[in-house]
């Protein structure tokens, strides 16, 4: 029997795809796995027995994903999950920035007792003219699961797209329209764009990247979208951006004091993934990547270990080794088996940076005596035993 926790509430079409064999537990101490959304793990003490943290969403920053690293704990997200729900609202921040139809509709209720008001309008609605966006230029920082989303759906919204990023996977290629003008140099997206929207992660080289010497550069009346992490914009430098005349729009997802009621800024309150089916997607990504994990030893989609996929066990056993990557370890591990008169019969190695994971297939159940002389070998973190 495996025990989960909820961090913040999970959506019940994910849950219910938990099998018997699991029970939710309130108590994060006795739980194998967590599940969590935006609550913060940073400063939770996490217990000796939790294999698995799943992040209904994209963003782990909330996750301390070295302290998990270390205690063997294998964290994973949920790339493409919600990318709709969020591309459908920088779609809608788009054409909230180019027209001011939330100024139009401000002016509708301040008049609303006005019995003239079908003509006062036609009078009034030039002071909420704006332009459209077919026919600008859109720069997409990013061309992940959600940048690619949003780069296919301006092309057919008429709109000239530029897409960064060098770190484009194969498969977002793939996906990724043709009409879409890759370029490499970053400044070439802020010299020529009307529109910006940033699609990267939130890491030390990303942190403020929209600064004050990226919007020197920008066209005049730029409008810059970031519904990632608000860190990855000084957003006093944009303040300052739009105060000058620079920048005509700041539209973000996330609330804070520093950009709360400016002049200028289209807020929202953290509403990209906010959809009803966005929420049962992850849920239900989230679950069966932590059931794939507990039950066949398989990752998929984690951030701070390596993906390892060989599918369910026909084997009399298999044995899953999360490691420091260090030269070696794989030989050590031979010779335990073959010492124990064990036979590998299949085996995948796989690494990230400084953590590694090794799934062995083996013809005999492993006894606690070989589970042991593993754990001692210096550098492993942790050994499961999947069957």
């Amino acid at each position: 029997m495996y025990q989960y926790t909820c961090l913040n509430p999970i959506a019940d079409v994910g849950l219910n795809l938990f099998s018997k064999k699991y029970q939710k537990t309130e108590e994060l101490k006795d739980a194998q796995a967590v599940l969590v959304r935006s609550a913060s793990m940073h400063d939770l003490e996490l217990p000796e027995g939790l294999e698995a943290v799943a992040r209904a969403g994209a963003g782990v920053n909330n996750i301390p994903l070295d302290k998990c690293a270390e205690q063997g704990i294998v964290v994973f997200n949920t790339p493409g999950a919600n990318a709709n729900g969020v591309k459908e609202l920088v779609i809608a921040g788009m054409l909230l920035a180019s027209r001011d139809i939330t100024g139009g509709i401000e002016w509708v209720k301040e008049n609303k007792d006005e019995p003239d008001i079908a003509k006062l309008a036609e009078k009034q609605k030039k002071n909420f003219a704006g332009c459209e966006i077919a026919g600008k230029k859109l720069g997409v920082i990013g061309l992940g699961a959600i940048g690619v989303q949003v780069a296919n759906a301006a092309v057919h919204l008429g709109m000239d797209v530029f897409g960064y990023d060098p770190y484009i996977s194969v498969n977002a290629a793939w996906n990724l329209s043709r009409s879409v003008k890759h370029i490499s140099n970053l400044d070439d997206i802020y010299k020529e764009c009307d529109f910006i929207t940033v699609h990267v992660p939130l890491m030390d080289a990303t942190r403020g990247m929209i600064n004050e010497d990226a919007i020197s550069k920008m066209k005049e009346g730029v409008v810059i979208l970031n519904f990632a992490r608000d860190p990855l914009a000084d957003e006093e430098a944009v303040l300052s951006g739009i105060e000058s005349g620079k920048i005509k729009k700041y539209v973000t997802d996330f609330a804070n004091p520093t950009v709360a009621g400016k002049d200028g800024v289209i807020l929202t309150p953290h509403l990209g993934a906010s959809t009803e089916e966005s929420e049962d997607n992850c849920a239900m990504m989230a679950v069966r990547e932590i059931r794939d994990y507990l039950e066949n030893g398989n990752i998929v989609h984690s951030v701070n270990f390596p993906d390892c996929n060989m599918g369910g066990c026909d084997k009399a056993g298999r044995v899953a080794i999360l490691h420091k990557n260090v030269k070696g370890t794989i030989g050590k591990y031979s010779t335990i088996f073959g010492n124990a008169d064990i036979n590998i019969e299949d085996m995948t190695n796989k690494s990230k940076g400084d953590y590694a994971y090794t799934l062995l297939d083996i013809d005999t159940p492993v006894t606690d005596e070989v589970v042991s002389q593993l754990k001692a070998i210096e550098g492993v973190l942790k050994v499961r035993v999947i069957k």
